[in-house]
């Protein structure tokens, strides 16, 4: 991660949810609209570092066999934790990357609101990770805030810009509007016509 840990750990003691993400409404509405977009119903092992507090896990978990979700800061994970309790197949865990990254592979790799935190240099590393640890026919779902935010590396439109340049990628699925970009990749190395063939895309 690009930003000092210590900006994290503060943010979580001043509140127990900093980004307001069980609470605001344009977190409830963006989750929505990201769910929705993605392709599959149901995937087998799927990767959501930058966890949080765990809402958007706990929605995941139902369209997932296996879901490790993590955060740099352990309040966070705490909190995830909790959240999860009795979900199949939930595994929280405290991880910073690119530096921890977990082995093996995965159906789905969700980044959501964390890209901008980093640097080119970390994006390059997490962004080649990503791609690397999809399986077969594997999607990337990608959603940041617009808005600007001064102590961000970079914007989320910068971010996306980044994901469509990306050779790596191929773009499956998009939404945009004011507030947030939401899109769905798979590797373009072919896996297009496997999900194609599996009905993700038309």
């Amino acid at each position: 991660m690009t930003l000092n840990p210590d900006y994290f750990r503060d943010r979580y003691v001043a509140s127990a949810d900093p980004w307001g993400l069980a609470e605001r409404w344009y977190e409830a509405r963006k989750y929505a609209v990201t769910l929705a977009l993605l392709p599959k119903l149901h995937y087998g092992t799927a990767f959501e570092p930058g966890c949080s507090i765990g809402v958007l896990t706990t929605m995941l978990a139902p369209r997932c066999d296996a879901l490790l979700a993590c955060d740099a800061v352990p309040a966070a994970v705490t909190s995830a934790r909790a959240r999860a309790t009795g979900l199949h197949g939930v595994h929280v865990e405290q991880r910073t990357i690119p530096d921890q990254w977990p082995p093996g592979s995965f159906d789905l790799i969700v980044w959501s609101e964390l890209l901008y935190f980093f640097d080119d240099a970390d994006l390059g590393q997490v962004l080649g990770l990503g791609i690397g640890s999809l399986r077969p026919g594997g999607q990337i779902l990608a959603v940041h805030w617009r808005h600007p935010a001064p102590d961000h590396p970079r914007t989320g439109d910068e971010v996306h810009e980044d994901l469509a340049a990306h050779p790596g990628l191929a773009l499956l699925a998009r939404y945009r509007d004011p507030d947030f970009t939401a899109e769905v990749y798979a590797r373009a190395d072919g896996d297009l016509r496997s999900v194609a063939q599996a009905g993700g895309i038309a």
